[in-house]
């Protein structure tokens, strides 16, 4: 059996640092190969040679090749850095869970404590999460199974900026190895074993044993930011047996041999990977804070509601009137629909005031600066004014982009807008977007990129053109030079697999798919369900997850809807979340694409041609330009 790396194993003498500064640091032996970790170099053992690691810096090499006759430390400049304390043993000792030894004197230094004490309070809030906010099992459904199925793509985790270590994901790709416990075992004990990451899925990875080669019997998936899930050289600093797999154990006589010609120029997680998905997972929204959020029933106004859980950087929101509190809304903590308490009364927008006299105890209201900050716009000079057509995405039927107007300026670039044709006399459907959102669109915008418009209700003069009615209605079209025309590198392809809220029900967390990408706006179908269904969302929604997000969150994911049951769901829960479903959507387009040669507000138009399905991933041209 090999029993890994034994560099907890090795005994040591009790020398003084200021001796060991006298010595003459050992050249590293150029034979030894070299497995490089983000700068850092970690050597594996030929076989004869133990291990040992660094007091000073927590480099793992080979013993022999360490300095002084203790091998406290790879160089001089460690050795004469180091300061001797024996305060520092201590609390090493304490976190072992066992007295101080002379032996605990030649341990790690203090920066390697403080690393060695936040990844136990990281495993510790793992193991708290998993208590608490265990996700619930979906029976049938595995994300692994249904990519292999179906050879699947998911969406990279570098596509999603707002989840956890969208920011720093790094180069985590196929090929990196990483030490993880073998389950084809029969020792009582938990051992571990190299495995390489075959396919990445977003968060997941498929995984395999190192010599297996081509054999993919053993395959499996695992959550890359899960706890069980390593650095290459964590075995041989935690003191960790490395045991080969029971099905291959035959193959090799020399373990530690085939382990150092696998590794050799290998890549591996960064030794702090584990750190940074527990910071990436602290969330600064608590539970009792007071935020402004959208009124559910009447999308022109905002209501105070109370922070009830966070799951992900998503919140479970109670309206403050609610006293059983199951008048609910959930959104992620950079939704637009949030803010902080006073932002209504200051940009002029429409609230509820609640009937409650004073604050309940315990609750706060949140810091502005926990809020998403929109871009600021200048008003001063040429803006938009009520009145103004424009094309948008219906909060209602967010499968539609439909004929709107601007109803009402408000401050700060913030516009209050109405879907023509299906408005309510007293203005309760009007709906806020600020200037620079992603979700309206200039006069054309649909047309110029083959995306069928919902024409108003009602309106007979089929097939609908804008022309004739800002003619009809004695309108203008709001200045193409207003609108947001940024297309970040989003990375996202047609066909890639994600989780998606479905906007419509904000509570549920689906499988997905985009299956149409216009500049930085993509269609999002929820696998399962009819085309009806599907919504347009930004690239940068903080709705839109990487695979896997529900089981690092232990958020509950929607599985596809069967076949089978799909057309009694329909008819149910489906018709439910979507009280605009039905509404008129006008004759689908039969004609080619004609561009408009007509003068809008006496200002001529010219568009540039844009490909349907574009993928595009730069900010150099938009979809519509505006002649002088």
């Amino acid at each position: 059996m090999f029993d890994g790396y034994d560099s907890c194993s090795e005994d040591t003498s009790s020398s003084s640092s200021s001796d060991e500064s006298e010595e003459e640091v050992a050249p590293l032996p150029s034979s030894l190969p070299i497995i490089k970790n983000n700068g850092q170099v970690y050597t594996y053992p030929d076989g004869k040679s133990g291990m040992a690691t660094c007091e000073m810096c927590g480099m793992v090499g080979v013993r022999d090749a360490f300095y002084s006759k203790t091998k406290r430390f790879c160089s001089v400049s460690c050795s004469r850095s180091y300061s001797s304390n024996s305060k520092k043993a201590s609390i090493l000792a304490r976190l072992q869970g066992k007295p101080p030894t002379k032996k605990a004197k030649v341990l790690q230094k203090q920066p390697l404590v403080a690393k060695l004490a936040a990844y136990a309070q990281y495993q510790a809030t793992l193991q708290n999460q998993a208590k608490t906010k265990a996700a619930v099992p979906v029976e049938g459904f595995s994300w692994g199974n249904y990519i292999n199925s179906n050879s699947f793509t998911a969406a990279p985790v570098t596509c999603f900026r707002h989840a956890p270590m969208g920011t720093c994901w790094g180069d985590i790709s196929e090929g990196v190895r990483v030490e993880v416990p073998n389950t084809d075992c029969s020792l009582p004990t938990k051992v571990f074993w190299i495995a390489g990451i075959v396919k990445l899925a977003g968060y997941n990875a498929l995984l395999r044993y190192e010599g297996f080669e081509n054999d993919s019997s053993l395959d499996f998936w695992c959550n890359v930011c899960g706890s069980d899930i390593h650095p290459v050289g964590w075995c041989a600093t935690s003191g960790k047996p490395l045991v080969p797999p029971r099905t291959i154990q035959h193959k090799y006589t020399n373990w530690k041999a085939f382990l150092v010609k696998r590794l050799t120029g290998a890549k591996t997680l960064p030794p702090d990977f584990s750190q940074k998905v527990s910071e990436s997972m602290q969330y600064p929204f608590k539970t009792s804070m007071r935020v402004e959020v959208v009124d559910k029933t009447h999308l022109c106004r905002t209501r105070v509601a109370v922070v009830d859980s966070v799951i992900g950087g998503r919140l479970r929101l109670v309206y403050e009137e609610s006293e059983d509190k199951s008048d609910d809304f959930w959104c992620h903590m950079y939704s637009p629909l949030i803010h902080h308490v006073g932002w209504s009364r200051a940009i002029g927008h429409r609230f509820k005031r609640a009937d409650l006299t004073k604050k309940q105890d315990g609750h706060f209201d949140a810091p502005p600066h926990l809020f998403l900050k929109v871009k600021e716009v200048d008003s001063a000079g040429e803006w938009f004014k009520e009145g103004m057509k424009l094309e948008a995405i219906d909060p209602l039927n967010l499968s539609a982009i439909c004929v709107a107007t601007i109803r009402k300026v408000l401050a700060d670039g913030y516009l209050m807008i109405g879907i023509d044709g299906s408005e309510a006399a007293d203005g309760s459907d009007w709906f806020c977007y600020h200037a620079t959102s992603p979700s309206i669109f200039p006069v054309g915008f649909c047309e110029i990129n083959m995306i069928e418009l919902t024409p108003p209700r009602g309106y007979a003069k089929l097939p609908f053109k804008w022309f004739d009615y800002l003619r009809e209605t004695d309108s203008i079209a709001a200045p193409v030079k207003l609108f947001n025309k940024e297309v970040p590198n989003h990375g996202f392809h047609v066909g890639m697999k994600l989780e998606a809220v479905d906007l419509m029900e904000p509570r549920l967390v689906c499988v997905a798919t985009v299956t149409r990408i216009i500049h930085r706006l993509l269609r999002i179908h929820f696998d399962g369900w009819e085309e009806e269904y599907d919504q347009w969302v930004d690239c940068e929604s903080p709705d839109l997850y990487p695979v896997g997000w529900c089981q690092l969150t232990g958020y509950q994911l929607q599985p596809p809807a069967p076949q089978s049951s799909r057309d009694s769901q329909s008819s149910s829960s489906k018709q439910k979340k979507k009280a605009k479903s039905q509404q008129y959507k006008g004759h689908k387009k039969m004609t080619s694409l004609q561009l408009k040669e007509e003068l809008l507000d006496g200002e001529e138009y010219g568009f540039l041609q844009g490909a349907s399905d574009q993928e595009s991933n730069g900010s150099a041209s938009y979809y519509i330009k505006q002649e002088p």
